[in-house]
């Protein structure tokens, strides 16, 4: 949403002061496969949920000259890959379950390679009870890579990659695959509903209060700001 907190806060107020229409670019909220997974949730085919947990550890590209790689240039992306990657990851924790009640992280740069942050672990406890924890890491080995999101219900756990096209759902033995196809234009869905929000035919699919939650636990994780 913007370069830290106090940014998008002044974003949202301008807005606000204004009436001039802000809606974040959060996508994936309008992607087949991640409302499938909303409805998953919703429709408790993994019954209660009682955690979530996201794993993101990636192979670093070797682009570290932060004047060719603005991703890990904090003056001009707030911080590392963590804050270019972790945005679209945190708002679907929100997307899908709701307001944040308490959160905590710690973050470190482990291999030194440029002045932001590589690694990155954090914890939230959602408003209804769910728990989160996350870990990112980018100076891994390039055969360690992953990408998971797995939530834990009381009858079994479903899992995704959030660059990815395929849901796992898990349960016992079961183990059942939605395979989706990877869409022509990644935010065509997303800008229709902005289209029809504009329009006054639909809610803002994404606010700047809904964002803002996401910027703030990532500040809160980088910078020690707790809640």
């Amino acid at each position: 949403m913007g370069l830290d907190v106090a940014a998008c806060e002044r974003m949202e107020a301008y807005s606000k002061q204004t009436g001039v229409p802000l809606v974040i670019a959060h996508y994936r909220r309008a992607l087949p496969l991640f409302l499938e997974v909303k409805r998953l949730v919703e429709s408790k085919t993994i019954g209660e949920i009682s955690s979530v947990r996201i794993e993101m550890l990636k192979y670093d590209s070797g682009l570290l000259d932060p004047v060719e790689n603005w991703r890990i240039d904090p003056s001009v992306a707030g911080g590392g890959y963590f804050y270019d990657l972790a945005p679209h990851q945190l708002d679907l924790v929100f997307y899908f379950f709701g307001k944040a009640k308490s959160y905590k992280g710690r973050a470190f740069n482990k291999a030194n390679l440029y002045k932001a942050e590589d690694t990155v672990t954090g914890e939230i406890e959602l408003e209804n009870g769910i728990l989160f924890k996350g870990n990112w890491c980018f100076c891994v080995d390039k055969g360690e890579e992953m990408d998971i999101f797995e939530i834990t219900g009381t009858k079994g756990k479903i899992s995704f990659p959030v660059f990815g096209h395929t849901i796992t759902i898990t349960k016992g033995e079961k183990i059942e695959q939605i395979q989706f196809d990877p869409p022509m234009h990644n935010q065509q869905n997303f800008i229709e509903k902005i289209v029809r929000y504009l329009n006054g035919e639909d809610e803002n699919p994404c606010s700047a209060e809904d964002a803002l939650q996401s910027m703030r636990v990532m500040e809160a994780f980088v910078f020690g700001n707790k809640k």
